[in-house]
């Protein structure tokens, strides 16, 4: 056969598998499964779609939000979120606010994630009437705010127990919990769009807040159910101190009950857990087991990459990496009690937990930590999916308080950022479709701009797959997109197709070009050492973009689209590996250069230097920043290691049908 012939053959047969993926999406189109009533959604995309959202929000039922003054109800941090202004803090005495907010940019998702454990107490000693309304520790609470905050949160998230005014068996606390739990639930109800237009939807969910009592460790989870059948009261850390004793709580309340119960739970900011988050063992520090992997496994799909308190990606150092670009949005210490812990702050990256995870597998059989990527804020001002850097006011946290006054100079430490937002690609916006992204970690985080981003992993993707009009549907039916596992087949070596798309912005504050697509892989040797690689796959790194800090001003080329299809010519099939894709912006001005440029410092001259504003000077600040998204990764599974079922897991729901 020439090579016409082969060519034009190739292009047959491509054009059939185009064309047997959309009869087969059509066929199933109106199939679908909800495990709640609802219409179906007008936009259906077999192909799916990229919804932009926010999993991490805290509203006044928070204690942390509470006594920083934080008024926003969960049915207000929904409106905000659908594009309705919002009113924060600090309040006149008329109960009139001094400032508000408001998106350019509706969210297609949301969910309220208060902390749990203290729904009674803020609920009791909010309500004139409830019981225990005038316990001293209510008193402590409402007239020291700065006590009340590290009391209560000490003793519920490192004790794990309530203080003296929940009564016996903490019943009052229980019954009090009650209210904001409900109130919650109708919040979510009410903004959820049930209709054909899908235009927006919301999940129930808590924050499950727990940290290691030595180090200070973060350990908190957002759990998200599927629907609106959720247990009557959230599972908090005070009834089921140990991660393992939710999953199974969990299980036992929700998930293996009958009915449509379903919940997973997202960990966050690992980059401040002390190193507790991903340490290779169970929760009571006893060895890893195969039972506890594959719970974690399954309840835990998903990491929190990016929040305001940080980037969880990897740690720059000399003799960790050579990988300039993972100096971003550090913190400065590794747990969240602000403990000087030795040995530093490199620890609980996803870097390594991805990397501990594969060896965990060759031990117990079954990867614990095979975890997605998203993203999410983490306000504490019910301001879900504010994350711009050009008008960032902070996000109600305790560092720089607004409860009595706007601050006079920067609006939150410098270790602070507005944050991320968490992308899932579904077939449509609706809570099964969304939830069952999650599961399948089709997922990805960005550090806030809404940067369109794909991944996909086969073995006989062609080279000129992004030319390809269909390259999408041919992705799909030839390999697995991320979070997908890939078992040894087809060709020698596997092939990646990555693709973003930049976001344009608003007219208030357009978006960055995009600089170049990076691919990250990390693999374990047959002797088991771990090895990573950063390769530049599109794009230019010295495309000659850069920006003046002196007033924000960007300059040079970049790219509004890129796409690559990248061959692993060092890959070996013995060796357990994972790849993500990593998309870089162009330099840009952090919100903190922002706000110093706008008030005029000039580090060189202290008079320029006002209250407030000593930070703009401080040698930790970086004033430029490269936002981006992170995909999650695709495992590479050696044949004899490889799950059953994989390509089901991992595959649009149209083909699993």
């Amino acid at each position: 056969m020439t090579a016409a012939r082969r060519n034009r053959s190739s292009d047959l047969l491509r054009a059939l598998l185009g064309f047997c993926w959309a009869a087969v999406s059509f066929t199933t189109h109106a199939a679908v499964d909800y495990s709640e009533q609802r219409q179906p959604c007008n936009s259906h995309e077999p192909l799916m779609q990229p919804f932009f959202g926010d999993l991490h929000v805290h509203t006044r039922y928070s204690l942390d939000a509470s006594t920083q003054d934080t008024r926003t109800t969960p049915a207000q941090a929904y409106q905000f979120a659908r594009g309705a202004s919002l009113d924060i803090q600090p309040w006149n005495s008329d109960g009139s606010s001094q400032r508000s907010m408001q998106l350019e940019r509706p969210l297609d998702f949301a969910m309220v994630s208060d902390h749990a454990e203290l729904f009674g107490e803020v609920h009791m000693c909010n309500t004139p009437g409830v019981e225990g309304y005038h316990a001293w520790e209510c008193a402590v609470y409402r007239n020291w705010s700065w006590g009340a905050y590290y009391l209560f949160n000490a003793m519920s998230s490192m004790l794990a127990t309530h203080l003296g005014l929940c009564g016996e068996d903490d019943v009052l606390c229980k019954q009090a919990a009650a209210s904001p739990w409900t109130e919650m639930q109708h919040a979510a109800e009410q903004h959820y769009d049930r209709s054909a237009d899908c235009a927006f939807t919301t999940f129930v969910g808590y924050e499950w807040t727990a940290m290691e009592a030595r180090l200070g460790g973060n350990l908190h989870r957002n759990v998200v159910f599927r629907n609106a059948e959720v247990p009557p009261l959230p599972i908090t850390f005070i009834d089921e101190p140990a991660a393992e004793q939710l999953w199974r709580a969990l299980d036992e309340q929700c998930n293996e009950r009958k009915g449509s119960c379903d919940s997973l739970s997202i960990p966050h900011n690992a980059n401040i857990s002390a190193g507790f988050m991903f340490n290779g063992l169970r929760d009571d520090g006893s060895a890893m087991t195969a039972g506890y992997a594959q719970l974690r496994q399954r309840f835990e799909p998903l990491l929190e990459i990016m929040q305001k308190g940080g980037a969880s990606e990897c740690y720059f150092a000399e003799g960790i990496t050579n990988d300039e670009l993972c100096d971003f949005e550090r913190q400065p210490i590794d747990n969240l009690a602000g403990f000087d812990n030795p040995p530093g702050p490199n620890t609980g990256f996803a870097r390594k937990a991805l990397a501990d995870g594969m060896a965990l597998e060759r031990s117990v059989g079954i990867n614990p930590y095979r975890v997605g990527f998203v993203a999410s804020t983490d306000t504490h001002l019910g301001a879900s999916g504010a994350v711009g850097e050009g008008d960032y006011v902070g996000h109600g946290d305790a560092d720089v308080p607004a409860k009595d006054r706007i601050p006079a100079g920067l609006p939150d430490k410098i270790k602070n950022n507005p944050g991320g937002l968490a992308v899932l690609w579904a077939e449509e916006n609706s809570r099964d479709a969304l939830f069952a992204a999650m599961r399948r970690r089709e997922a990805y985080g960005t550090s806030g701009p809404r940067i369109v981003s794909r991944f996909f992993g086969g073995w006989d993707y062609a080279e000129s797959l992004c030319a390809d009009e269909n390259r999408i549907a041919h992705a799909y039916s030839g390999g697995v997109p991320m979070g997908g596992e890939l078992a040894r087949g087809g060709r020698s070596k596997p092939t990646f197709l990555v693709l973003a798309n930049h976001d344009p912005g608003t007219a208030m504050h357009p978006g960055s070009l995009l600089q170049r697509v990076q691919i990250i892989k990390g693999w374990l040797t047959t002797d088991g050492e771990y090895r990573e690689q950063v390769i530049d796959v599109a794009g230019d790194a010295d495309n000659g973009a850069s920006v003046d800090t002196r007033t924000c001003a960007v300059s040079g080329d970049g790219f509004r689209e890129l796409c690559a299809v990248w061959t692993d010519q060092d890959f070996r099939p013995e060796e357990q590996a994972y790849y993500y894709s990593r998309v870089v912006e162009n330099p840009s001005c952090r919100w903190s250069q922002r706000i110093c440029v706008d008030k005029g410092v000039d580090c060189k001259r202290p008079e320029t230097v006002g209250e407030g504003l000593e930070e703009c000077c401080a040698p930790e600040h970086q004033p430029v920043i490269q936002e981006r998204a992170w995909t999650s990764p695709i495992w590479y599974i050696p044949a004899n290691d490889a799950p059953q079922g994989m390509t089901a897991r991992t595959s649009p729901a149209s083909l699993q049908q």
